[in-house]
């Protein structure tokens, strides 16, 4: 089990954290127009949004996937 948590590349990493820094890079208008949910673009807070991904597996997992790709996108700059 512990190896399969080694590979995985949000291991250790809490939504909290990835909401925070997907505000940070793309801010809530962009990060509203890359993935269409209501909590991103209608009044966004990183606690809206956290309540809302923590119920919600396909919004979760999008929110996610951008985390990674975002990734590549910060360590380069």
């Amino acid at each position: 089990m512990s190896q399969h948590q080694d590979k995985n590349p949000l291991h250790g990493i809490t939504l909290e954290m990835i909401m925070n820094t997907l505000v940070e890079h793309y801010g809530w208008d962009q990060l509203g127009r890359l993935i269409d949910i209501r909590c991103f673009s209608n009044n966004p807070s990183v606690k809206s949004s956290l309540k809302f991904l923590r119920k919600t597996p396909w919004a979760r997992k999008k929110t996610e996937d951008l985390y990674l790709n975002a990734l590549k996108h910060i360590k380069k700059t």
